[in-house]
C-alpha cells in the first residue's frame, strides 16, 4: 500500500506545474540571514528550488503551488526571526526600501556621532571627576538604546528564535561594554562607555553609507521602471481619450503624437514616423515605422503621427520582460558565492565561542578581566560577515545594471562566472559577421542561354519564397527594365536546397548544386568553374535550371557588417578561438572567413543541424559561446555553454539566451563579455577582501592588539569598501561606445580550418 501511495505522489509531481514568486524579505542584515532564510524556505516540502540575496533582500522561490501556499512559506519564515512579503507582479519594488533605510540611518548617525564623541571627550579629559562618569552614561543611554536599536531588537528576536546573526554579535559587544562599564561605575573601576558608544557611531555610519551605495547599485532598474508612458491617447469610435496606460488592453488603437511616448507594444496601423529606439537597443539613430511595423513601448516617437494596435500591455510588453530579466539576474548568486554561503551559515556560533575562549584565556592565563573583556568585545565587532555576504551580491546588481542600461541584458551570477570560462565563440554569417542584406551581384549564362531570361525565370519561381535570396534575386529582377515576372504554379521548397516551380508549365529549379543533381539537371564545366569563381570572391551560387540541364548561375552576396574584423581581432586578443557557422558551401564560406579573420568554418550546416554542431565543438572539450537571434536558434543556444541572442524591439529572446544584446552592432559581444569577466573579477576582489579581513581580524582581535573601537570603524569601513568597490562597475564603457549586436544563424558538417 505504502508503495502504491509513493507512485502516486510521484505521478503528482511529475504532472504538478511549478510556479516562481519573487518575494521582498525583512530583517535580513547579513550572509547567515540570507543562509539561514534560504535553507528554511528551500526545506519546506514543495519547494523545487530557493535563492536569498542579501544585497536586494528578496528571495526567489520555485515551487509546486498544489504542494504548497505562500501563507506556509511565510510562516516557517517567521519562526526564525523573518518576514516575507509577496511583490506586486508588476513591479519589482514597490516602495524605494533603499532610501527609506537611508533617512532612518543618517537620523541616527546624527545621534550617535555628537554624543559618542562627547563620551569620547569625558572618558579623555572627565574621567576622575563624578560629574564626567556619570555624564558619559547619560551620554551613551541615547546611543546604546536609540542609535544602536535595530542591532539590539534583531538580536533579541533571534535570541527568542535560539538563532544568532551578526547583530547579535553587535549587541553581545556593546551590551557587555555597557553593563560592564556600569557595574564600573558604582564600583569606582575603570569605565568603557566610549568603547559602545564609538562602536555604534561607526556602524550606524557603515550602515548609511551601505544603504546609500545600494540604492545606487539599484538605480538601473529604477531607471528602466521610469521610462514607461503613465497615460495613452485612447482612439474610441474616432475620438481620442487620455486615460492611464494601465487600462490600455490588447487590441485597442492608441493615437502617437510627435514627441510622445509609445505607451504599450503594438503595430503599427496608419501613419509613418521615425522612433526612438535608444531604451531598448543603445542605438540614437531613430527607426523609420510605417503600417505593419512593430514598436515598443516606452520608445519615442520623433516626429510624425502614428496609430498603433496594442499587441501586449502591462507585464507583457517588452519593457516589463527587461524589468523581470534584470531584477532575477540581480536577484542571482555566482556559483563562487556558494564557499561564502557556506562559511556564513556557521560563521556567527563560531565567533562566539572564539569571543568566549578569548575572555576565559585571558582570565585563566593571569586573571585580567578587563582585558579579556575589551578582547573579546573586538572579536565579536571585528568578526561580523558583513562585508561576506556583500561581496557578490551587489557587484551581480550593479554589473547587470550597466549593462542593462548599454543594451545588455545578463542572465545572473552564473552567467557572469560562466563567461570567463568560454573558450570558442561560434558566429552565424548572416546578419551577425554581414549585413544580411544579399542582393544580386552577377547573372551567367551557359552556351547558347539568354541571361535576362535565366534571371526572370529563376526570380519568378523565387517570389513565392520569403528567404533573404530569393528577395535579393527577385530585387534584382525587378531592377532589369522590361523583364517581367511570371506566375508561377506548384510551388515546392527543399529545405536548405532550394525551391521549384511551374512556369508556363515547365518546372524551373533554383538552388544549390546538390538540388540541382537530385532534380537530375546537368551542369556543364564551364558554369562549374564560373560558380566556383563566383564562390572564391565570397558570393553564394545560385543555379537556375529547367529541362534537365543547368542553364545558368546567379552570384548573390552580403556585405560585412564594418565592425566585423575589429570585433574578431579583439576577441582573438582576449584569447577566444572564433567559429562561423553557416549554410552556404565550403568555398564562399572561407572566403568570407579569412576576409574577417575568423579561425575555422563550419559550413553546408542545415538549421536542424545546428544543435549537433554545438554539441560536436563541446564533446571536442572546447567550452562554447554561441551567438544567434535567440528565436530560430533557440535550441543550440540552450545548448552552447553561454549563448548570447541578438534581440530586437519586442523581439527580446529572454528565456533561451544567457545573455541578450538588444541592438545591431557586432561590438556588443564584445560589450557583453568584457562586462561579464570585468563583473566577476570585482566579485573576486570582493571575496578576497572580505575573507581576508576576517581571516586576519580575528586573531588580532583576541590577542589583545585590536581595540573595540577600531575594530567597529574596520568592520564598517570592509562592508562599505565592498559596495563601493562594486560601484566601480557603473563606470564601465564610459570612455568608449560600446553598443550591442545582432547575429542570426546556420551551420556545417564541414570543418575547413582557414
Amino acid at each position: 500500500m505504502d508503495s502504491k501511495r509513493e507512485a502516486v505522489d510521484v505521478a503528482r509531481h511529475d504532472v504538478e506545474a511549478t510556479e516562481q514568486i519573487e518575494l521582498a524579505v525583512e530583517g535580513m542584515t547579513c550572509s547567515s540571514c540570507a543562509v539561514r532564510v534560504q535553507k528554511v524556505l528551500g526545506r519546506q516540502p514543495g519547494v523545487e528550488q530557493a535563492y536569498v540575496n542579501l544585497g536586494t533582500n528578496r528571495a526567489t522561490v520555485s515551487y509546486r503551488p498544489m504542494s504548497m501556499s505562500l501563507e506556509e512559506l511565510q510562516s516557517a519564515v517567521s519562526k526564525i526571526g523573518y518576514q516575507l512579503r509577496p511583490l506586486d507582479e508588476d513591479q519589482i519594488e514597490s516602495k524605494d526600501t533603499h532610501e527609506l533605510d537611508r533617512r532612518l540611518w543618517l537620523r541616527r548617525v546624527w545621534i550617535s556621532w555628537p554624543l559618542g564623541l562627547g563620551v569620547l571627550y569625558l572618558g579623555l579629559f572627565e574621567m576622575h571627576s563624578p560629574w564626567g562618569r556619570w555624564g558619559a552614561l547619560v551620554l551613551t543611554v541615547p546611543v546604546q538604546f536609540y542609535a544602536g536599536w535595530p542591532f539590539l531588537k534583531t538580536a533579541w528576536e533571534r535570541t527568542l528564535k535560539f538563532t544568532a546573526n551578526m547583530d547579535s554579535l553587535i549587541a553581545l559587544g556593546t551590551l557587555a561594554a555597557f553593563s560592564y562599564s556600569t557595574y564600573e561605575l558604582f564600583a569606582g573601576g575603570d569605565l568603557y562607555f566610549d568603547t559602545a558608544a564609538l562602536i555604534i557611531a561607526f556602524l550606524v555610519l557603515g550602515r548609511y553609507f551601505e544603504a546609500k551605495a545600494k540604492g545606487r547599485a539599484s538605480n538601473a532598474l529604477k531607471k528602466l521602471l521610469e521610462l514607461g508612458a503613465k497615460q495613452a491617447r485612447l482612439v474610441q469610435d474616432g475620438v481620442e481619450l487620455m486615460v492611464p496606460v494601465e487600462e490600455v488592453k490588447v487590441a485597442d488603437l492608441v493615437r502617437v503624437r510627435p514627441g510622445e511616448k509609445i505607451p504599450v507594444d503594438g503595430e503599427v496601423v496608419d501613419g509613418h514616423s521615425a522612433v526612438d529606439e535608444s531604451m531598448l537597443t543603445g542605438e540614437s539613430v531613430p527607426v523609420e515605422k510605417s503600417a505593419g511595423d512593430k514598436v515598443a513601448g516606452a520608445t519615442i516617437n520623433t516626429n510624425g503621427a502614428l496609430t498603433i494596435r496594442a499587441t501586449a500591455v502591462g507585464s507583457q510588453t517588452a519593457l516589463a520582460q527587461i524589468v523581470r530579466l534584470v531584477a532575477e539576474a540581480q536577484g542571482s548568486k555566482a556559483p563562487v558565492q556558494r564557499l561564502a554561503d557556506r562559511i556564513s551559515a556557521v560563521f556567527v556560533p563560531v565567533v562566539i565561542v572564539v569571543a568566549a575562549l578569548t575572555y576565559s584565556s585571558w582570565w585563566l592565563a593571569g586573571g585580567d578581566l578587563r582585558q579579556g573583556l575589551i578582547s573579546a568585545v573586538a572579536v565579536l565587532i571585528i568578526a561580523c560577515p558583513c562585508a561576506l555576504g556583500l561581496a557578490t551580491p551587489t557587484a551581480i546588481m550593479v554589473g547587470t545594471g550597466r549593462g542593462a542600461e548599454m543594451g545588455v541584458l545578463i542572465k545572473g551570477g552564473e552567467v557572469l562566472e560562466g563567461s570567463k570560462k568560454v573558450q570558442t565563440i561560434v558566429f552565424d554569417k548572416t546578419g551577425t559577421l554581414t549585413q544580411g542584406r544579399m542582393s544580386l551581384t552577377d547573372v551567367l549564362a551557359a552556351d547558347g542561354e539568354d541571361p535576362e531570361e535565366i534571371l526572370g525565370q529563376a526570380a519568378s519561381v523565387e517570389a513565392s519564397s520569403e528567404h533573404p535570396v530569393a528577395a535579393a534575386i527577385v530585387a534584382g529582377a525587378k531592377k532589369q527594365e522590361g523583364l517581367a515576372l511570371a506566375e508561377a504554379e506548384r510551388f515546392t521548397s527543399f529545405a536548405g536546397h532550394g525551391v521549384s516551380a511551374l512556369v508556363f508549365g515547365r518546372e524551373v529549379v533554383v538552388g544549390r548544386r546538390k538540388l540541382m543533381r537530385d532534380r537530375a539537371l546537368v551542369l556543364d564545366e564551364d558554369l562549374e568553374r564560373a560558380a566556383v569563381d563566383l564562390e572564391s570572391r565570397g558570393r553564394t551560387a545560385v543555379f537556375v535550371g529547367w529541362q534537365a540541364k543547368v542553364r545558368g548561375v546567379l552570384g548573390v552576396a552580403d556585405t560585412l557588417e564594418p565592425e566585423s574584423k575589429e570585433v574578431i581581432s579583439a576577441l582573438k586578443q582576449m584569447g577566444l578561438q572564433t567559429v562561423m557557422i553557416t549554410g552556404d558551401n565550403q568555398r564562399t564560406a572561407r572566403a568570407i572567413a579569412k576576409e574577417v579573420g575568423i579561425d575555422r568554418v563550419l559550413a553546408e550546416v542545415l538549421p536542424e543541424d545546428k544543435v549537433s554542431e554545438v554539441s560536436r565543438l563541446q564533446e571536442a572539450g572546447e567550452v562554447v559561446a554561441m551567438v544567434g537571434d535567440g528565436i530560430n536558434d533557440a535550441p543550440a543556444l540552450v545548448r552552447a555553454d553561454l549563448g548570447i541572442a541578438i534581440g530586437t524591439g519586442t523581439d527580446v529572446a529572454i528565456e533561451s539566451s544567457d545573455i541578450t544584446l538588444m541592438s545591431g552592432d557586432l561590438r556588443g559581444v564584445l560589450t557583453a563579455l568584457r562586462l561579464s569577466r570585468q563583473t566577476f573579477r570585482v566579485i573576486l576582489q570582493n571575496l578576497g577582501w572580505a575573507f581576508g579581513y576576517n581571516t586576519a581580524a580575528i586573531p588580532l582581535a583576541s590577542l589583545g592588539l585590536l581595540n573595540p573601537v577600531i575594530a567597529g570603524a574596520a568592520m564598517a569601513f570592509s562592508s562599505v569598501s565592498v559596495v563601493t568597490n562594486s560601484l566601480r562597475l557603473k563606470r564601465f564603457g564610459r570612455s568608449r561606445r560600446t553598443r550591442a549586436a545582432t547575429p542570426k544563424l546556420e551551420r556545417s558538417r564541414e570543418e575547413v580550418h582557414v
